[in-house]
Parts: C-alpha cells; sequence; structure tokens
C-alpha cells in the first residue's frame, strides 16, 4: 500500500462548495449518531421501561469505543485517498444503528440476546463515527486553505447540527404513533439515506495524493511506533490536554442544565426544553461569528487569530458558568435565560475556532500524519465526552447527599466547570504550534 508522507502534493484546496459537499458528509454522520444517542435512548427508557442505566451505558461504550480513532487516522494516512475509510465507515456506523434499533425489538422476549446485539450495533456505531469522522477532519484538514479554515470549520459544525436537528423532527414526526414496526423503518431509512448522501457529497472532491517515488517505496509507519513519535511532539501533546479539558468543561453541562432550570427557577418540562434551543442558538451564533471573522481577522494581524478565539471562547464561557453559578444562590429574578445564550455563543466561538486550530496542527508536517493527529484528539473529546456527562450528573447528585442543599451543589458544579474552561484557556496558550507561513512559531 502507498503512503503519502509530508512531501506529497495534493490537488489545488478546496472551493466553497467542496467544503459544502464535506459539510453534507458531516451532517450525515450527525443524523445517525442522533437516532443511538437520543432517539433510541427516549425508547428505551419511555416505550419500553428499560432501565436507563442500559441506554446511557450503550452511549458511553460508543464513546469508548472511539478510543480506536487513532487506528482509522493512521489507515487513512497509510493510502493515496482517505474517501474509502469515510465511506467504509459511514457503512459500518449505518449498519449499527440499524443493528441497535433491531436489538431493541428483542430485548423484551430474549433480554440476554437483545442486550447482546445492542452492543454489538453501538459498537459498530462508535467504530464508524470513529472511521468516517476521522477520515472526514483528515480531509479537511489537508484540503482546506488556511485563510478558509475558520469558515470551513463553521460550515461543517453547522450542517452537523442542522443534520441533527432535521433528522430529529423528521424522526420524531414519522414514529407517531409509536410502534415498533414503525420505528425500525423510519430509522433504517434515515441511516440508508444518510449513507448515501455522504456517499454522493464525497464523492470526487478528495482527489488523489500525489505520492513522490521515494515516500510511495517506504513501508508505511506502524501505529505504535507512529503513535509514540506523536504523543513524543510538544504541540501535539498539548493540544491533546487542551481539547481533553475544555470538551470535559462542555460537556459536564448536558444533562445537568435542564434541571437546574426546572430545580431552581420552577420552569416546566416544555420551558426547561426551550432552554436549549435558546442555548444551540447562541452556539450557532458564536461559530457564524468566527467563521465569518476568523479569516479575515487573521489576515489583518498576521496569523495566530484561532489562538485568540480560543482563549477567548473559553474565557467567555468560564465567565457564564460563573454567571451561573451566582444564578443557583440568586435564583428567581437573574436573567437565566440571557445566561444560557451567553453560555452557547461563547461555547460556539471556542469550538469553532478548536477545529480551526485542530485542522492547521494535523496538516502542519505535511499530509502524512493528518489522520493520525485527527485521531489522537479525535480520541481525547470521545472520553471527555464520555466522562462529562456522567461527570456532572454524579457531582449534582453526590453534592446534593453530602452538602444537603441545592443551590450550593450547583454553584460548586458549575464553578467547577468554569475553572476547567479557564484551564483549557491556559494549556492552549502554553501549546506552541508551527504556524502555515514557514519559518514562524506561534502558540495555540
Amino acid at each position: 500500500m502507498t503512503r503519502a508522507g509530508s512531501g506529497a502534493g495534493l490537488v489545488a484546496g478546496l472551493g466553497w462548495l467542496g467544503i459544502a459537499r464535506l459539510g453534507l458528509v458531516q451532517s450525515a454522520i450527525g443524523a445517525i449518531v442522533m437516532l443511538a444517542t437520543s432517539l433510541l435512548n427516549r425508547v428505551m427508557v419511555v416505550e419500553y421501561a428499560l432501565p436507563a442505566a442500559l441506554p446511557a451505558g450503550l452511549v458511553a461504550w460508543h464513546y469508548a469505543v472511539q478510543l480506536s480513532r487513532p487506528l482509522w487516522g493512521h489507515g487513512s494516512d497509510s493510502g493515496r485517498r482517505r474517501t474509502p475509510w469515510v465511506i467504509g465507515g459511514m457503512a459500518v456506523l449505518a449498519g449499527g444503528a440499524m443493528l441497535a434499533v433491531a436489538a431493541i425489538g428483542l430485548v423484551p422476549q430474549a433480554p440476554a440476546l437483545g442486550i447482546a446485539m445492542a452492543v454489538l450495533g453501538f459498537t459498530l456505531i462508535g467504530a464508524g463515527v470513529g472511521a468516517a469522522g476521522t477520515s472526514l477532519l483528515a480531509v479537511l484538514a489537508t484540503r482546506v486553505a488556511p485563510e478558509r479554515r475558520a469558515a470551513a470549520a463553521a460550515i461543517t459544525w453547522i450542517m452537523m447540527v442542522a443534520g441533527i436537528a432535521i433528522s430529529a423532527g423528521v424522526a420524531g414526526k414519522l414514529i407517531d404513533p409509536f410502534s415498533f414496526a414503525r420505528l425500525q423503518a423510519v430509522v433504517d431509512g434515515i441511516a440508508v439515506g444518510a449513507f448515501l448522501l455522504a456517499t454522493l457529497a464525497i464523492w470526487g472532491v478528495e482527489g488523489t495524493r500525489v505520492t513522490p517515488r521515494t515516500v510511495m517505496s517506504a513501508p508505511p509507519a506502524r501505529l505504535g511506533p507512529a503513535l509514540a513519535a506523536l504523543w513524543a511532539d510538544r504541540r501535539a501533546r498539548g493540544f491533546t490536554g487542551f481539547v481533553f479539558l475544555s470538551m470535559l468543561a462542555y460537556a459536564m453541562q448536558d444533562l445537568i442544565l435542564e434541571p437546574f432550570t426546572g430545580l431552581r427557577f420552577g420552569m416546566t418540562p416544555s420551558q426547561s426544553t426551550q432552554v436549549s434551543g435558546i442555548q444551540h442558538g447562541g452556539v450557532l451564533l458564536g461559530m457564524i461569528l468566527v467563521g465569518i471573522g476568523g479569516g479575515a481577522y487573521d489576515a489583518r494581524r498576521g496569523g495566530g487569530a484561532m489562538q485568540r478565539w480560543i482563549i477567548g471562547g473559553c474565557l467567555g464561557s468560564a465567565l457564564a458558568l460563573a454567571g451561573l453559578a451566582l444564578a443557583a444562590q440568586v435564583g428567581p429574578g437573574w436573567p437565566i435565560l440571557a445566561n444560557i445564550f451567553a453560555l452557547g455563543f461563547a461555547n460556539g466561538v471556542f469550538a469553532v475556532a478548536a477545529i480551526g486550530a485542530m485542522m492547521a496542527l494535523a496538516g502542519a508536517d505535511g499530509d502524512s500524519q493528518a489522520g493520525l493527529r485527527m485521531g489522537l484528539w479525535g480520541a481525547a473529546q470521545a472520553i471527555a465526552f464520555g466522562l462529562g456527562g456522567l461527570t456532572g450528573a454524579v457531582a449534582v447528585d453526590a453534592g446534593r447527599a453530602l452538602i444537603g442543599s441545592l443551590p450550593e451543589t450547583f454553584m460548586l458544579v458549575f464553578g467547577a466547570e468554569a475553572l476547567l474552561f479557564v484551564l483549557a484557556a491556559a494549556v492552549s496558550i502554553d501549546s506552541p504550534r508551527r504556524s502555515a507561513a514557514p519559518g514562524r512559531e506561534v502558540t495555540i
């Protein structure tokens, strides 16, 4: 198998249409993941009255499987094209979702077989997300020009959010009135449709890496030595720490924000659900701001814009979380919705800036390790996501049991999240990277 090295050349950088097509792939990935982590979660608990620990454990397991991301990224580095890894990953992801929903129907009659099938299904989901998502990000990192990276990150992630929202809305309408046959048909239809969309969207976009003859004759490096060499790179190691800390803080909000508004501010379930919409509205606005302003600001300031956006987004998130900590003490009367919108906005700023920086770092030393780098950071993100939601929920339960005060418990948890964002900003400052311009080094 041929392998592209740092001297490998690429066809011309992607235009806006090519970036949008890769965004469609990201939206297809998001649509299928939504089925597993949201729709099937709700169906298992509500319609089938299964213990909530079962879907929670399956979702956690799919994150654990994503520790294999470096393997998939390294594999995509070893060939002339990454597109087959994206399409293959999408096939595994779609098949995993279809197997998982089939398993749900078996659980009431054959619990052991049904649960075993569900575990296998979520294993495939985790592996598929890892293979497709890591390889897609590597394509973005190596094919998008530096001045378009911020916009590309914003476009692809906004399209992913749109894919999740559209598939959730369509699935929600089509499964009503609920029956297992209807659920199976809806999940299978969305999974197959997302696979076809992703395949058509990425087909022909990547081009072929032009590999020098001397590199083509070299055997591909094995995963272990390649990963050890990458970990020895201080830039890559520092950025891994930043990704873990920031995503841990980001994920800790997921399971406690809506209960917080209900318990402390007396919001109804309907009102608490709207909180998620307000937060995501802020996220989208923050993403758009960085997408539009990131490249232009970088050009005016001579590079390093992503670092500034990252620091601003992390510190803004910390400030908004400090506001929520105060809100826990003040209670009704605090501008809680504005506070949550501000949190979403700052989260959107740091998230897109982090993705843009990730793309820059992945391609900093050429094309030969872009997939492995993306895999390492994707694995760190998966660990953080898996731990974050659980840590936030457990911290609230433990605080209420030990302290006995709801306001103080939420104040401490939100304060801890704010501190994590401050630490993430500090780590990003201390993590050096080589800029796109030869001979220059900045920090990120």
